[in-house]
């Protein structure tokens, strides 16, 4: 299940609020160009969401650009409100190129 209908957060620093399901994975997907460097840096509770797995996606061209999308496989351990940040970091800068916030929703799974 993808959390994001689209991979655009127009407003650096604006929550994009989700609703997941405890111990069902999500998966967030983000551009990244790592023939200039970029790479996201998650940063969130790991009491609360566990990371299942971050893989990179090639997307095909003629040329040597490196670029693709990240995915970003997660689950809710608990029901709760909390708070994830990717940041685009470069390896040569210290601060951010670029962030994306989520606040996720993790509620229990109430299906009958």
């Amino acid at each position: 299940m993808s959390i994001s209908n689209t991979d655009h957060n127009p407003t650096l620093d604006a929550a994009d609020c989700r609703t997941v399901v405890v111990e069902q994975p999500f998966v967030i997907r983000l551009w990244e160009d790592r023939t200039r460097g970029e790479q996201w840096v998650p940063t969130y509770d790991t009491k609360a969401l566990t990371l299942l797995s971050d893989e990179f996606l090639r997307i095909a061209s003629n040329n040597a650009v490196e670029n693709g999308q990240r995915i970003f496989e997660l689950k809710a351990v608990q029901p709760g409100v909390y708070h994830l940040v990717f940041e685009k970091r470069m390896g040569w800068k210290f601060t951010a190129e670029e962030r994306r916030a989520f606040k996720i929703e993790a509620q229990l799974f109430t299906g009958s």
